[in-house]
């Protein structure tokens, strides 16, 4: 009895020193490590990475807010909202996806204007003989653009065109609104041509050009001509307000002369003045608002 005893007091004591609980084997399993330990991370579980968006390294991509935020109509959260509700089209089509791309060369409308994610720029040349007026020539040829290169990093290109050996003004600008405007027959844009011809005009012929040709069924008509102060008779002053270049070469072929020389002096008010050939400048602020109000 008194052993049971002993061993009864001693259970009680066991239970007492452990709060009424067993206590947990001290002992370590065979990896090393103690079992129920909060501290080991499971083995069998690993941290599932946060799925990466993928960016585009196209520089020609841009996201839709922010070519119209650097257009400067507004900033990137106004412009998810202008998106939102229908206000910007993309090549005609109504978009309204958050986070759409563009293309720089897509055409993007906002409130149904043509709007440009670039400062406008805008860049008068005297152009010389022998260049292209194209922005690349797949044979390699020269082009106007060699000339412009330095001028801006903006991507402009020639507004109009002059044939490869005329020479005179040529604008440039990332202006698509303006260019199409300057560009538009219906808009009678002026320009002045300084001829210089095989041999001299005639005064019968003079007349014949003042007055309108009809060339192949079309009658063509100028708003001026006029002698050149101080030159042969072989030099014309020639304003026209429609058509090109071509024009008026082919008045003056019409009446069978060679035009030996065609030099644009003045184009939509823009002259030459201070501005030697193959050079180009910047226009001025004035200089831009008058275009915009032709």
């Amino acid at each position: 009895m008194a052993k049971e005893r002993h061993g009864k007091s001693k259970v009680k004591a066991d239970s007492k020193s452990h709060g009424g609980k067993k206590p947990f084997d001290k002992k370590k399993s065979s990896d090393g490590k103690k079992p129920f330990d909060k501290k080991q991370p499971n083995s069998n579980y690993k941290k599932k990475a946060a799925p990466q968006r993928k960016s585009s390294n196209n520089p020609n991509e841009i996201r839709l807010n922010k070519y119209i935020s650097n257009s400067g109509i507004c900033s990137r959260r106004e412009a998810d909202m202008h998106i939102s509700i229908g206000s910007v089209t993309v090549n005609g089509k109504v978009i309204t996806e958050m986070g759409y791309k563009v293309q720089l060369t897509d055409e993007v409308r906002f409130d149904g204007r043509v709007i440009n994610p670039e400062k406008p720029t805008y860049i008068l040349l005297n152009k010389p003989k022998g260049f292209l007026v194209t922005t690349k020539d797949e044979k390699g040829r020269k082009t106007v653009m060699d000339l412009v290169a330095s001028a801006t990093t903006a991507r402009i290109v020639p507004v109009g065109r002059l044939e490869r050996q005329t020479t005179g003004l040529l604008l440039f600008t990332n202006d698509g609104e303006l260019a199409r405007k300057l560009t538009d027959p219906n808009q009678k844009v002026r320009k002045i041509f300084h001829v210089e011809l095989d041999r001299n005009v005639s005064q019968a012929d003079f007349n014949k050009i003042k007055d309108g040709l009809n060339i192949r069924g079309v009658k063509h008509e100028v708003e001026e001509i006029s002698w050149i102060q101080g030159a042969s008779k072989r030099e014309i002053g020639i304003k026209v307000s429609s058509g090109s270049n071509g024009l008026v070469k082919a008045i003056f072929e019409h009446l069978s002369y060679t035009v030996a020389r065609l030099d644009r002096v003045v184009f939509a008010g823009l002259t030459k003045k201070d501005l030697p050939r193959s050079h180009w400048r910047n226009l001025t602020t004035q200089e831009v608002i008058n275009l915009k109000h032709l």
